[in-house]
């Protein structure tokens, strides 16, 4: 398992990038409030995606489209991968569900 210390920097990292594509979305279709180690984005619909920090086992966990979804980071390939297996990552995972409850693109900086 991977220190607190590089957990805590890979979650900020995860927070930061995904604040800076929620803030190129009308306030309007999409609002965002991050609070602590939980960032919620909210539709005008009322659904909303929810990022959380699993401290103790040090993964990152989002609900949206009817599940939660724990992503642990995978340093070979330097992404956050779903702890099942299935093929899912963190920031196309979130991007998924920005679309499905806003119909908005969620499109990350560079």
């Amino acid at each position: 398992m991977m220190d607190e210390a590089r957990y805590n920097q890979l979650v900020a990292s995860v927070f930061k990038r995904l604040l800076a594509a929620a803030d190129s979305i009308d306030p309007d279709i999409l609002e965002a409030e991050s609070t602590g180690d939980m960032l919620t984005l909210t539709a005008r619909s009322r659904e909303k995606c929810i990022v959380n920090t699993q401290r103790a086992v040090r993964q990152v966990w989002v609900a949206g489209k009817g599940q939660g979804i724990h992503f642990d980071y995978d340093t070979a390939t330097g992404t956050w991968k779903d702890d099942k297996g299935r093929g899912l990552e963190l920031f196309a995972f979130v991007s998924e569900v920005v679309r499905d409850i806003s119909d908005a693109d969620f499109v990350y900086p560079s």
